[in-house]
Order: C-alpha cells, then structure tokens, then sequence
C-alpha cells in the first residue's frame, strides 16, 4: 500500500459537498465521544480519514441503485440519505431509529441501502441484486463497499465468478486502508486486489487522490459502464486515522502520523480556508445540537420497523 497519497492541492468543493465530508467527521468525532462518556453501549467503527469515499460516490448513484456497505458505514449512510438524526437515534436507541434501534451502528437497512458487520456477506446478495436489476429494472446496479481485509473471504470470489459470467451491473467498491482490523494488509492478503480482480476478468480502477472532484471525473464514464452490465473494482488507497472500533489500535506511530499527513480534512483547511472554516464550525455545531436533541428522545420501541 502507498503510504502517501496524492501531495497535489485540492480542488475547491461546492459547499454542498463540503457540508456533507465535513457532517460525516464530526458525526463519527461525535459518536466516539459518547462512547467516551459511557453514554452509548457496544462497539461502533467510525470512517474517519475515509469520508471521501462516499461522498465522492454521491451524484454517481441514483435512488434506483441498491448500495451494500459494512460494519463500517455510517460515511455511506449519511452520503446516501443525509439523515444523521435517524443514524444517531438508531445507535443510541431512541425514539426517530432507522430501524427502531436493533439495528445499532452496523446493521441498517432503508429503501435500497443495507450494512452488515458480516465481513463478504454483501458481496454475493449484492450479486444476487445486480442479477434482478439486470433482468428487471436495466441501468440500475449494486454497489457493495467492502475493505482489503475482505479479500480473504471466499464469498469475494464466488460472487466476483459470478459477476463476470453473467455480465452484472456489480460495481465493488474496496476502501483499502491498509489494515485488516489489527493485520497489516500485506500480512494477510497475498497479490494484489488488481490481480485478484483480473483472474475473473474483471476491470480494475486505482484511485490514490483524495480529490473529491478528480474522483468523480475519473468514475463517472466507469460507472456508466457498469450500468451496461460491465462489473468493475474501484479501489482506493486510503487510511483510517482512528482504531478498529473505539480503542484497538496496533498500529506503530509511524503508520498513524502518515494517516494525519495525508488527511484530507487537514489539508482541504490548509488550501481553502475561508470556506473551510466559515462551514466547518457551523456543521460541528449542528450535530452537536442532533445529539442533543436525539439523546433526549425516549427510548425506542423493538416494534418499529425499518424504514
């Protein structure tokens, strides 16, 4: 993995977008506080570093697409529906809960969006889906999040197999952070997610910016071939800048300080200030008022159902 990412200015956000990366951080900044306080129960995996991801995916995905993401996905979540109310209340139980607060932070399902904590288990239901759209609704896909340490479940490669013979709108998204919970990807995962993609004949796609819009530009004709029925590997090098879940961090200085370096939080305040810092306190303060708000709400009822 490619401990520096791209050293290039970035590109100046609408302020749309920023809001979005900027109420993803301080969501998950927000969640590990309450965990800190003993206010909230369980385990939570924020995707601090990682927020890009999703928010450059945003516009690429319509409301026809089902998205699959993972135990690490309330980035995902909030880019899909921008309902940080619902996500909170679902991980703190409360009254408003996405899926009536039994879903907690990792289990969420709403209109086409569905997380699981099962490491691969999305990728072959959203093989399965892809299939029915092809079939059904042409022009919409899957789009499954997965991680590197992914790749060491088989359901990856049965539902890669499957993808390719049958020609399926499967777009595959892999959020490489270089890390496998607390095993360095490179001691766990032999090859490359490249050539693992290529042994299905599968199209591969190497994204190391942290550039919102680059990304988008470099997608958006990608992704259009997916809709054809074209299956393709996205893989970003990316970093988490934070543990597993809330404190299980292995990992040597070195590793966290190259995280911080290439942060794109860090760098988008350095070379856009004055938009940076007339949002960024405005959104902290946001989801400092939806935690407020959301911790008073009574606790919810198992009866609810999801959305």
């Amino acid at each position: 993995m490619t401990e520096i990412l791209d050293g290039l200015r970035l590109s100046r956000l609408g302020d749309d977008d920023l809001e979005l990366l900027l109420l993803v951080r301080h969501f998950e900044l927000k969640l590990l506080e309450l965990y800190g306080r003993g206010d909230l129960n369980g385990t939570t995996h924020t995707c601090l570093g990682q927020e890009y991801v999703p928010v450059a995916l945003r516009p690429l995905l319509g409301e026809g697409d089902h998205v699959f993401s993972n135990h690490r996905g309330h980035g995902h979540y909030l880019s899909r529906f921008r309902d940080p109310h619902g996500l909170l209340a679902e991980i703190m139980g409360r009254e408003g809960a996405v899926c009536g607060g039994v879903g907690g932070s990792q289990h969420i399902h709403r209109d086409r969006y569905l997380s699981t904590g099962v490491q691969g288990e999305s990728m072959p239901v959203a093989a399965g889906v892809a299939l029915h759209l092809k079939r059904a609704e042409p022009g919409a896909i899957a789009c499954v999040y997965i991680g590197d340490g992914t790749w060491g479940e088989g359901a990856v490669y049965e539902a890669l197999n499957l993808a390719a013979l049958w020609r399926l709108p499967l777009l595959v998204v892999v959020e490489n952070n270089g890390i496998a919970q607390s095993t360095p990807t490179t001691s766990q995962m032999a090859g490359t997610v490249a050539g693992r993609a290529a042994a299905f004949g599968i199209r591969h796609h190497l994204v190391v910016s942290t550039d919102v819009n680059d990304i988008r530009l470099s997608l958006e004709p990608l992704v259009a071939e997916v809709r054809e029925g074209r299956p393709l590997v996205v893989e970003f090098v990316t970093h988490r800048l934070g543990p597993h879940s809330k404190g299980d961090d292995v990992r040597p200085a070195g590793a966290v300080q190259a995280a911080r370096d290439n942060d794109w939080y860090g760098r988008y305040a350095h070379d856009h200030p004055e938009q940076f810092h007339r949002l960024d306190g405005m959104v902290k303060a946001q989801v400092q008022g939806i935690a407020d708000e959301v911790a008073a709400r009574p606790l919810s009822r198992r009866e609810e159902s999801c959305a």
